[in-house]
């Protein structure tokens, strides 16, 4: 009689504890009068803070991979970028990409690498995550010879890790909708060398793992992607728990690794984690609007710490590194700023000021100087480069102007030195190559300066250049 006591005393408190379970559910999923969960604005901070770095890449990637004609193909570069480049913020005309759009979920890719006469060659894998990985570059020899690699993911189908004969490396990516990208020093300047260079991109080439082997490929799976959006805010406003399950279920989550667990953490009470399917008729619904107000002010928050040297040089050494060297205020700028850039290794990207702290708007006009000393040490090559600071895209002109260097073309004055002007006229003297074209109208602008291969010793103590305001 004692035992079924015990028992019934066990059922009741099974049963309590369930009542309570469910309790705290309903109130984890409060909602207001439409319809909408209650999120405190720290929460949706939160959530924006954590989800930007995979909004940004799911953007990016999947822009770039419908601009090309979908996943599994390769477009290269033939000639600079322009203005109608709106795919990405901030993109840069000074090399040319091939850009390699690559679902690993079927079988793994090889993707062939032929030997490049450039000063600067390298091969950058990123997935959803924004982790950046260059397996590839010119900085530690590569591209000297024709080389293959392998790359795959944690779900690729049938395949892991193991050696296969005729392929140079193996690379395991953090997610199974990648970019590989090879970008490109063409050489503008040299007519010889760039018809080289060009012929070099037209011989890199992909793949299947089946194909490499002389195989039929294997039949690829389906997908349905969630709807991209013309800004990151846009996702933030009409897709956001969609998108993030779709990334959650196509991208490496760990739950021993920080950023990972706080992301996974913020979700979770939403009903979005790792290997559900996301049904929009049982979805919980969150306010878009306020979600996408959020993502605004973030966005100009970090657009400012652009113009903070010091915030700046804390953060630039762990831009676009693999996973486990950016914190979340890396992550945020570099998904704001522009998404799929270089580790400073391979370059930097420092923002170049006005003299006197003032934003810079197309109302002026204004003038760089550097004196031969005062050149970025680049050990491949450097450029300045004009966008509008809202979006991240070059500024409209006839003569398709947007940036000063070496590809883009630029002329040093005779003691080594040069002036760079941002003008809506060219000025009197100054060399058409010097000459960033601007139209007078209120609009503010944003300079980024980007040197290959730098000196990292001397950069250290190397001062970036200001604009100072001539008019």
């Amino acid at each position: 009689m004692k035992k079924l006591n015990s028992i019934w005393v066990i059922l009741l408190v099974l049963f309590i504890a369930s009542c309570n379970s469910t309790t705290n559910k309903k109130a984890a999923i409060e909602t207001d009068e439409n319809g909408f969960v209650v999120l405190t604005d720290d929460q949706v901070e939160n959530m924006v803070k954590r989800s930007y770095q995979y909004v940004a890449m799911y953007n990016v990637n999947n822009k770039f991979a419908i601009s090309q004609g979908g996943w599994n193909t390769l477009k290269s570069d033939t000639e600079p970028k322009d203005h109608t480049m709106t795919d990405i913020a901030r993109p840069n005309n000074d090399t040319y990409y091939t850009g390699i759009m690559l679902d690993l979920r079927t079988e793994p890719f090889v993707v062939k690498l032929p030997a490049f006469n450039s000063d600067y060659v390298s091969l950058m894998v990123t997935a959803y995550d924004h982790y950046v990985n260059i397996p590839k570059t010119t900085r530690v020899g590569d591209f000297e010879k024709p080389e293959t690699i392998l790359l795959y993911s944690s779900r690729t189908e049938g395949y892991n890790g193991e050696p296969v004969e005729g392929v140079d490396e193996i690379f395991k990516c953090s997610g199974d909708f990648v970019s590989a990208v090879v970008r490109t020093m063409p050489h503008l300047s040299e007519p010889e060398r760039y018809a080289k260079v060009l012929e070099s991109i037209g011989e890199i080439g992909f793949e299947t793992l089946s194909e490499f082997q002389g195989k039929e490929p294997k039949a690829q799976l389906p997908v349905d992607f969630p709807d991209i959006g013309k800004t990151d805010a846009d996702i933030f406003e009409n897709n956001l728990l969609e998108v993030m399950q779709f990334v959650m279920n196509h991208v490496d989550f760990n739950s021993e690794n920080e950023l990972d667990a706080e992301v996974l953490k913020a979700y979770k009470p939403l009903g979005i984690e790792p290997g559900k399917t996301f049904d929009p008729e049982t979805a919980i619904k969150i306010d878009g609007k306020k979600l996408r107000d959020a993502s605004l002010t973030v966005r100009d928050e970090y657009l400012a710490m652009m113009q903070d040297p010091i915030e700046l040089g804390k953060l630039i050494p762990m831009m676009f590194q693999p996973k486990g060297t950016p914190n979340l205020e890396t992550l945020l700028l570099m998904s704001i700023t522009g998404p799929i850039g270089m580790p400073m290794e391979e370059a930097v990207y420092p923002a170049v000021n006005t003299s006197d702290g003032t934003p810079m708007n197309a109302m002026n006009d204004y003038v760089i100087k550097m004196t031969k000393d005062e050149l970025p040490p680049s050990g491949a090559f450097w450029s300045i480069t004009l966008y509008d600071e809202a979006n991240g895209f070059f500024i409209p002109n006839e003569r398709k102007k947007y940036s000063v260097g070496k590809n883009a073309g630029y002329v040093l004055n005779k003691e080594g030195g040069i002036d760079i002007y941002i003008a809506t006229e060219q000025p009197e003297g100054v060399p058409a190559e010097n000459w960033l074209p601007i139209n007078r109208e209120n609009l503010n602008l944003n300079l980024i300066l980007r040197s290959y291969v730098t000196d990292l010793e001397k950069h250290k103590t190397w001062k970036v250049p200001a604009a100072q305001i001539i008019n």
